[in-house]
């Protein structure tokens, strides 16, 4: 098996709790008494354009939301988003330790809207341990699709043998190791450590 030199991570779900999944925005349409179903469905309308960098968070809302006069404002809407996000217990440590390495290149593979992404990155000091993000919001493109794993070894001038991928979804780890990465489906920390050493990490 090649040596590992490179680390890219998915954010929601292994990171992060997942940003605006299904249950984020069910929390929203009770909080602020909305049609889930009518929600729902405008969502699943426009969620591409807007994971994929091309439909800002102010429109992703006029069109999902405030196609229609409410009781309550944008911002709040907009906070009770943000608001959502809180780590997963126990990961960042795990990744602050590779990051003290300073053996790998840790970047970020996932899929968000540029907003929200900017929030998490700048809210949880993700910087200080990641040197790329490769985000659906940037690259134009999203996981399971093979582009944006060809993209990310482009970026990173890596072979697949040498990259790592850890995401709690397996399709897409499976799509990742179709092309010959090397993968971790993430289920918890100590799992997630247990698996980062048996393939070879130092940290």
């Amino acid at each position: 098996m090649a040596e590992i030199t490179a680390l890219f991570w998915d954010v929601g779900g292994v990171l992060l709790t997942n940003g605006w999944d299904r249950h984020a925005r069910r929390r929203a349409a009770q909080k602020f008494k909305l049609d889930w179903e009518d929600f729902e469905d405008r969502h699943e309308l426009v969620v591409g354009r807007f994971e994929t960098g091309r439909l800002s968070l102010d429109r992703y809302l006029d069109r999902t939301i405030f196609y229609r006069s409410r009781d309550f404002g944008k911002d709040g809407f907009k906070a009770c988003m943000l608001d959502q996000s809180e780590p997963i217990e126990g990961t960042l440590e795990v990744v602050e330790r590779l990051a003290r390495s300073a053996r790998y290149l840790m970047g970020t593979l996932n899929n968000e809207s540029r907003e929200l992404n900017h929030y998490r990155i700048e809210h949880f000091g993700l910087r200080q341990y990641f040197s790329v993000f490769m985000s659906s919001c940037f690259l134009g493109v999203k996981k399971p699709e093979d582009e944006m794993f060809r993209l990310a070894l482009d970026l990173s001038q890596r072979k697949p043998e040498e990259c790592l991928f850890i995401d709690d979804r397996e399709l897409n780890v499976e799509c990742a190791a179709r092309l010959g990465l090397q993968t971790v489906h993430f289920e918890n920390a100590a799992q997630l450590d247990r698996d980062l050493h048996s393939a070879g990490l130092e940290f």
